[in-house]
């Protein structure tokens, strides 16, 4: 009889406790819960997580898959100041901002720091900014001047903010804050709006985008910290969608390719762009994103304007990952 080790060479180990790292192909047997296991490849996936409170669109958000903030939006004809909690299960609603806007851009790390800012509000398009302690929002310094269709990444102390619509036209400025002062640095190489972005401040990743007249864009540019360089462009050509991740490891989740909303969703590796063989069960466009390249949340959006949702998804990247082995 073929055995495991005559394949092998070395028999099947038995341990207390499953490894760590793992290397896929390993297998073992768990003494403490007398199950065979392997070590295999799990390929991208999303599933439900908790809906909104308050259904919205055009909103900003920023944190991790288990930790995130939602704020602002449009609830129809209507801008909001609805701030919401996400704790990995659900979402809480908490302090509202101080100015009602849509179309802003958020930065941050958690729901206990984050960054709001400029974006279209009932007045027109404004430059201001709020800032986010954890339990209430308060004014901070205004940006540069008045913008939407952004998009901001990095820490509430430490944010790049780039891209987005000055009214009537595109730009692609790009703005850093230390804290305390914004400073305009390069812009990107394609102005755009409604696009997503991943990154921090000195290492960033801008992709997709609509520019007016021209038409939804594929285009992806890496930051280093000084200027933009294009790179590999993107699969399928769209704006709104809802992107998260590092420089070398993002995810864009959904989008409007043109026609209709979208939930295809691609994956990139720091040098190209995959289309997942994972797609969104709720397509929708300009929601907004939180987390990294492998473990994000697709959040809200409008799915066929002038509809919109609260739902949320959670996007799980492929990984080798504990399996039990069973008998069928």
């Amino acid at each position: 009889m073929t055995t495991y080790k005559g394949i092998n060479g070395f028999a099947v180990q038995s341990v207390a406790t499953d490894p760590s790292p793992l290397d896929e192909g390993q297998v073992w047997y768990n003494n403490a819960t007398y199950a065979f296991k392997l070590a295999g490849f799990n390929t991208d996936s999303f599933a439900s997580g908790g809906s909104l409170n308050t259904a919205r669109y055009l909103i900003a958000a920023n944190g991790t898959q288990t930790n995130s903030l939602v704020y602002g939006g449009s609830v129809g004809p209507a801008t909001s100041t609805a701030t919401e909690s996400y704790n990995g299960t659900s979402w809480t609603t908490v302090n509202s901002l101080s100015t009602s806007r849509q179309q802003l851009a958020g930065s941050g790390a958690s729901s206990s720091s984050a960054f709001a800012l400029a974006g279209n509000s009932p007045t027109g398009l404004i430059s201001s900014t709020e800032s986010w302690n954890g339990t209430s929002w308060s004014p901070s310094t205004s940006m540069p001047g008045n913008l939407y269709k952004h998009i901001a990444t990095g820490p509430q102390t430490a944010t790049l903010s780039f891209g987005g619509n000055i009214g009537p036209a595109v730009t692609g400025q790009t703005q850093t804050w230390n804290g305390a002062t914004w400073a305009t640095v390069n812009p990107l190489n394609t102005a755009r709006d409604t696009l997503a972005g991943a990154g921090i401040q000195t290492a960033a990743l801008a992709f997709a985008g609509d520019i007016p007249g021209t038409g939804v864009q594929s285009a992806t540019e890496s930051w280093n910290g000084t200027s933009w360089t294009s790179v590999n462009s993107m699969n399928t050509a769209r704006y709104g969608t809802s992107g998260q991740g590092t420089q070398t490891s993002a995810v864009a989740m959904g989008g409007f390719p043109g026609t209709a909303s979208t939930g295809v969703t691609e994956t990139w590796n720091g040098t190209s762009w995959n289309t997942s063989p994972a797609t969104m069960s709720t397509a929708r466009n300009q929601g907004a994103g939180t987390g990294t390249g492998t473990a994000a949340l697709a959040i809200a959006g409008t799915t066929a304007f002038p509809s919109f949702t609260g739902a949320t998804e959670e996007f799980t990247g492929a990984a080798v990952a504990t399996k039990t082995i069973t008998t069928s």
